[in-house]
Formats: structure tokens, sequence, C-alpha cells
């Protein structure tokens, strides 16, 4: 009796809710639909009942963590430039907040309905900010990628980082090069504080940002 009336209680958002929470105990690669149908008390075949397959499951939790991020056009007086840095630092802010967060939206194979109705709605703002289509399509993707790319990459590192102290991998870098801890790399990894972290981010997000003003004000632009 358990069984069928534990399953029968379950809902989509609570299976996605469910989900998340393991994915920042296990990690995307030990989340499993046994896994989560033992979490919830049911076995696995009552999941279906709410998704077709793991892969619905997993777009259904990244779609969860991009709307974590708030989307939505401009606030009233708000410039384009800062809705998007806006943006941009609370999609980041999404990603981090899960194990593999990166990793999980990334590889999503849709996302909901609503989800594409608000970006619609975005991109309908921009257009009316002088932005064509094109123009503001390629530049919520440029900075979606870029966003998706730093995080990854962090979350990668946090996992893999090498042991030691710091010091001990900037002399083991340093080791490689002929100017050794004069060299410029270590020198630029010293006084920036390494490759991550919110200055190297928002360094990034600003020279994505310029460049689109400067294509939107029709700037011409050299070295092509």
């Amino acid at each position: 009796m358990g069984e069928s009336k534990r399953g029968a209680g379950l809902t989509r958002q609570m299976m996605i809710d469910t989900a998340l929470r393991l994915l920042d105990e296990v990690g995307l690669d030990g989340l499993t639909v046994r896994r989560l149908a033992s979490e919830l008390g049911v076995q696995s075949p009552a999941l279906y009942w709410h998704l077709r397959n793991k892969q619905e499951l997993l777009d259904g939790m990244a779609d969860a963590i991009v709307l974590a991020a708030g989307m939505g056009p401009p606030r009233d007086g708000e410039s384009w430039q800062d809705w998007l840095a806006r943006r941009a630092r609370a999609y980041r802010d999404s990603l981090l907040a899960h194990r593999d967060g990166a990793r999980l939206v990334a590889n999503a194979a849709s996302l909901s309905p609503a989800t594409v109705r608000m970006f619609d709605e975005e991109l309908a703002a921009m257009v009316g900010r002088g932005f064509t289509p094109v123009l503001a399509l390629r530049t919520i993707t440029a900075v979606t990628r870029y966003v998706n790319g730093c995080v990854l990459q962090e979350q990668t590192e946090r996992q893999t980082e090498s042991p030691g102290t710091p010091a001990d991998r900037l002399a083991g870098l340093a080791g490689l090069l002929d100017g050794g801890m004069e060299s410029t790399l270590i020198a630029a990894l010293r006084e920036s504080g390494g490759s991550f972290g919110e200055d190297a981010f928002e360094h990034g997000l600003r020279a994505l940002i310029d460049g689109t003003a400067a294509a939107l004000d029709g700037t011409p632009r050299t070295g092509r």
C-alpha cells in the first residue's frame, strides 16, 4: 500500500526539487533515477508517470535553475546595459548555487514553454531599445555562453584542483617558463589572484557589454 500511495502523491515539481538537492550531494554523475526514487520512497517506475525519461528530469532541473536566476525585460528606468549585467550576475549565481549546475544547464535538450516565452519577451524589450532581433538574440546568446563557460570551468577546477597551496601551484607553473617567477604569465596571475573570481568575471562581462554597445551604435570594427 505504501508504495502505490506515495507514488500517487508524487508531483513533477517534487521530483525536480528532490533531484536538485541530490545533485548537490552526489553530483551529476551520481544522480540516477534509482537513487531519486529511493530518496522519494518509491520504486523507479513510479517516476515515469510524471517524466518520460531521465533527460526530461534533467531538463526540468535545468529549467528550474534558469528560472531561479530571474527572467524578464529591464525594469522601468533601467538601461539595457545595467539589465544585461544584472541578468548575467544572477544567472552566474544560480549556476554556482548547485554542484555541476553549469554542466547540467549546458547539456539541457529543451526548456519549458514558459521559459521560452519569457526569453521572447526579453528579446522584444531589447528590440524596443534599438536592437535588431538578430543582435538581441546574439547578445543574449553570447552572454549566456560566457556565463556557462566561466562557471563550468570554475566548478570543474574546484573538483579537480591540484594538490598543494596556490603558491606551490604558481611555482610549478613558473618552472615551465623561461622567465620563471618573473614571466609575464606569473606576474599576471599573481596580480589578479587567478583566472577566476569576481574581478575576472566582471572584466569579461564588461567587454561583452561594451562590444554590444559598439555594435548597436554601428561603430566600425577593425582587425577583421
